[in-house]
């Protein structure tokens, strides 16, 4: 059996606020969690380009992706798809947060203090060290 391969992009946004930026998002009808904006590669596109174009499309900021930070990758469906999301540190470059009309996936846009990550229901606990990792002190 073919293993199908997913790759993507996020992109970690903190302001000099030392919020970092998160969406609540997750499927129609089901509960949303946080997390940094994501999603998959298109064709053509490098990772830098996926990460800078979702995190608009989620947020309606333009960011620029300046370094690549991690990547987590692994497998799911009983390893018939692997994954690779590679995590970007990007600026802010221009734009007001905007929620999409009609986006039955994402529930909010919200800067959230870093130190209190913690308290809130992400999608993946498992970022919060990455996140804090970037704080400047």
């Amino acid at each position: 059996m073919e293993m199908s391969n997913w790759k993507g992009a996020a992109g970690v946004c903190i302001n000099e606020l030392n919020e970092v930026l998160l969406v609540l998002q997750g499927p129609p009808e089901e509960e949303k969690k946080w997390g940094v904006p994501s999603g998959g590669q298109e064709s053509g596109e490098t990772l830098e380009e996926s990460c800078e174009r979702e995190f608009f499309e989620e947020t309606g900021l333009t960011v620029r992706a300046i370094e690549e930070l991690t990547v987590k990758s692994g497998t799911y469906e009983n390893d018939a798809v692997s994954f690779e999301l590679h995590y970007f540190r990007v600026e802010l470059i221009s734009g007001e947060i905007t929620l999409l009309e009609g986006d039955e996936w994402i529930a909010d846009v919200a800067w959230k203090p870093i130190d209190e990550l913690e308290e809130l229901d992400l999608a993946y606990p498992d970022d919060i060290p990455l996140i804090k990792s970037l704080v400047k002190n």
